[in-house]
């Protein structure tokens, strides 16, 4: 067969298949329809768990054998990398089941909310892991950035998912210029700041008590992009003074765009 007759083939394949409905290439190329939301475990000693709407599994790590880790999300993590996963708008019940062989699937945290539809959410495990119970809290907040991109600034805001933390305010200082920026307005536990402009670069950043000048936790050298937007949240203990402790009080930088 000659390479003529063998484009041509091809051609009449591709056209057969686009003219039969259900085998016809779907359009990807607008946004996808409904809510979005993302799920962290920043629930000091929580196991690794993987994270439901309703009875539907919207987290998982596959190991190397091709079947599902008892790992899941781990402590600290983000599932699905940070990335949203669509779901229909609505009401839902959230819950974080455990990973592990043992106690495998228990619920431990649970949150029944309802979503908008083109809304974006972020599902956060916090607070204390109570080993007898097995329980640990939880809470949902909206994550309201614009869906249109500003080149000329990144979008910064705080989320305090610390339970033993008094509201706190988030403070930027750009590493060259020196200028310093409050995220918004203390936002206590299970909470979050609006969205707030900073130029683009390199940031200590800082969070500090209603009155007080001292740091309540700190963290330097992190880079914001303009035309990208962030999530700073406060996880862990905050009465632990060692730098490095898992439990220590820490400032998580996640993208949301």
């Amino acid at each position: 067969m000659n390479r003529f007759r063998a484009l041509a083939l091809l051609l009449a394949a591709a056209a057969t298949l686009t003219s039969c409905d259900e085998n016809a290439v779907q359009e990807i190329a607008g946004p996808a329809t409904g809510a979005r939301i993302r799920f962290f475990n920043f629930g000091v000693n929580a196991p690794g768990v993987n994270f439901y709407a309703d009875n539907t599994k919207m987290t998982a790590i596959s190991s190397t054998t091709g079947t599902e880790s008892t790992t899941g999300v781990a402590y600290g993590a983000v599932g699905s990398g940070g990335f949203y996963g669509v779901i229909a708008p609505g009401q839902h019940t959230f819950t974080g089941r455990i990973a592990a062989a043992t106690d495998k699937d228990l619920p431990i945290s649970s949150v029944t909310t309802t979503l908008e539809n083109g809304k974006s959410y972020s599902y956060y495990q916090s607070g204390f892991y109570n080993t007898t119970a097995k329980t640990v809290e939880a809470f949902v907040v909206e994550d309201p950035f614009a869906e249109t991109i500003d080149w000329s600034v990144a979008y910064v805001r705080f989320v305090n998912a610390i339970s033993n933390a008094n509201p706190m305010t988030l403070y930027v200082k750009h590493q060259t210029s020196g200028q310093e920026t409050a995220i918004g307005a203390a936002a206590a536990y299970k909470s979050a700041s609006a969205f707030v402009a900073v130029p683009n670069g390199v940031y200590d950043l800082a969070t500090r008590y209603a009155g007080s000048s001292s740091n309540a936790i700190a963290r330097t050298g992190v880079s914001f992009s303009a035309g990208r937007v962030y999530t700073i949240t406060a996880r862990g203990d905050i009465t632990v003074t060692s730098t490095t402790a898992t439990n220590r009080p820490f400032l998580d930088n996640t993208v949301n765009r």
